[in-house]
């Protein structure tokens, strides 16, 4: 049994993937200690609420809300960060009955529209238009039809 047990064991061991000569994977944890700089929070009886939130290594957070349609929260701020890449991260939203609803230079944006429709896109729509119509012309075979 203890040899079935030592050889279970060394087959996860080996199983384990190896990184020779690789760097380590990013790491999105850390057991550093960061100092808040700043925290005023404010909840009013009514269900309004204000927050400000500053730490030590660049993280900022302000949100303020009331109480909104059929008890949900209507709210607005903003949060900001230096991502792993040193990008500066900026973002500002809205929450209410219409959903989050952020706001940043970062997010992607649709096209306009109405964009400009490709060419081929075009001529694939009108041969689909002709076999419609060639094929409305054609008598339909029904079920138990004479044929």
């Amino acid at each position: 049994m203890k040899f079935v047990i030592l050889a279970v064991l060394s087959a996860v061991a080996a199983a384990v993937p190896q990184r020779y000569g690789a760097p380590p994977p990013p790491r999105y944890y850390s057991s550093e200690e960061i100092a808040i700089l700043r925290d005023d929070r404010l909840m009013e009886d009514d269900g309004r609420y204000n927050f400000d939130v500053e730490t030590a290594n660049g993280i900022t957070v302000s949100e303020s809300g009331s109480p909104g349609l059929k008890g949900a929260v209507n709210s607005a701020g903003y949060f900001s960060y230096t991502a792993p890449d040193g990008t500066p991260v900026y973002v500002k939203f809205v929450a209410n009955e219409n959903g989050f609803q952020p706001q940043s230079d970062l997010l992607p944006v649709a096209p306009e529209f109405p964009h400009p429709i490709p060419q081929f896109v075009l001529d694939q729509i009108a041969f689909a238009a002709e076999e419609d119509a060639r094929n409305a012309r054609r008598p339909s075979a029904a079920y138990g039809a004479p044929q």
